[in-house]
């Protein structure tokens, strides 16, 4: 086992239980201003992306992050990810015209704009789905689903990885690696089905929207990693060994929240 391996795992290990223990013990409120404090730490790691140096322009990028993100409480939820699912099929557009797109984030502007595109419905879709019915276990299967998928696209794609699925943006990804991911996906919705039979009369819409959810957390992992590219960053920051920033660490629910808050809006019907 590799040393960086080592570090993913421990680090894995140590933020995971309290995680739950935050998810499962935490009242409404209290789990909206702690995911809000997580993503401004991952605002905060944005600015990187931006190319700011000065303190004070981070801290003023902050203020004006803080206020659109609470603004967003007054907004209809399902309007925030119709907004969002609009942005990430764009998104895929500019994955695949890399580099001929290479020079929208270059605009210091448009990268901020596209730092709140891609944290604050994320941060709205998280606690929209906390606050469902069965909310707490809705968010567990998500974030099972989603990690799940990382790590199988991780250890199948270093196996059996040949065939690079986006080599301009991330030449680690492999289309291996993505079909590891999708069987993931299989695996946990079986799971899920067989221990919890009253959800068999939604099977269908439980197995699309899990797999329509990985797909757009890959999106949201290349769209990062097509930003870091565009700046020189390896990684967003060096928060979490093994792991690279914050933003490294959610990058696939980034897109992969909003995506699935609207299957539960869709499925709840």
């Amino acid at each position: 086992m590799n040393h960086q391996l080592t570090k993913r795992l421990i680090t894995a290990a140590i933020l995971i239980p309290l995680f739950l223990f935050l998810l499962f013990y935490l009242s409404p409120p209290q789990f909206c201003f702690f995911t809000a404090f997580i993503t401004l730490a991952g605002a905060w790691e944005w600015t990187r992306l931006m190319g700011i140096k000065k303190l004070i322009w981070r801290f003023l990028y902050i203020a004006l992050f803080t206020y659109v993100l609470f603004s967003m409480l007054l907004i209809y939820a399902p309007i925030i990810f119709f907004f969002a699912l609009s942005g990430w099929l764009l998104a895929i557009v500019l994955i695949l015209r890399y580099p001929v797109s290479g020079g929208l984030s270059k605009n210091i502007l448009w990268s901020g704009l596209i730092g709140m595109f891609v944290l604050v419905p994320c941060w709205a879709a998280i606690n929209f789905i906390r606050n469902q019915d069965d909310g707490i276990y809705l968010l567990l299967f998500l974030f099972i689903l989603i990690w799940g998928a990382d790590s199988a696209a991780y250890f199948v794609g270093k196996k059996w990885g040949k065939n690079k699925l986006a080599p301009a943006v991330s030449p680690g990804k492999t289309w291996q690696g993505c079909g590891g991911a999708l069987v993931f996906s299989f695996f946990w919705v079986g799971m899920v089905l067989y221990l919890e039979p009253l959800l068999w009369h939604k099977w269908l819409g439980i197995v699309l929207l899990a797999l329509i959810t990985v797909v757009f957390s890959i999106v949201g992992d290349l769209f990062e990693s097509m930003l870091k590219r565009q700046v020189g960053l390896k990684d967003s920051g060096n928060l979490l060994p093994g792991h690279g920033g914050l933003l490294d660490r959610i990058d696939s629910l980034t897109a992969a929240a909003p995506i699935f808050a609207l299957g539960v809006v869709w499925l709840s019907k």
